[in-house]
C-alpha cells in the first residue's frame, strides 16, 4: 500500500498531530515501509503454530522472586516536586 496526501491527512486528522510540510515526504516513505513489511509478515503461514508458541526451549526464564531492599528513591523524587504528600504528586485539579 502506497500512503499518499490524502491518506496522511487524514491520519494527521486522527491523531492531532501536524506533520511540518517539510518533512510529509519522509513521513509517507516510512510509513510506507511500516506497511510493506506488515504485509511481509502477512504472507507467513502461521497456521500450523500453536498459540503459545516460543522459540525458547522451556518457555519464558524467570527470575528468582526475592524481596528488595528499602530504598530513598521516592523521597529524592518528592524532594524535586513544587508539592508532594503521602508519596503522591500533588497537582492542579482538572475536572470539577
Amino acid at each position: 500500500m502506497q500512503i499518499d496526501d490524502t491518506v496522511l491527512a487524514k491520519l494527521e486528522k486522527l491523531s492531532h498531530l501536524r506533520i511540518d510540510e517539510s518533512k510529509k515526504e519522509e513521513v509517507k516513505a516510512q510509513l510506507t515501509g511500516i506497511l510493506n513489511y506488515i504485509n511481509n509478515l502477512n504472507e507467513l503461514n502461521t497456521d500450523t503454530l500453536s498459540p503459545s508458541f516460543s522459540t525458547l526451549d522451556g518457555g519464558t526464564p524467570l527470575r528468582e522472586d526475592t524481596p528488595r531492599q528499602p530504598n530513598d528513591i521516592a523521597e529524592k523524587i518528592f524532594k524535586h516536586a513544587p508539592k508532594s504528600a503521602d508519596d503522591f504528586f500533588i497537582v492542579p485539579a482538572i475536572i470539577d
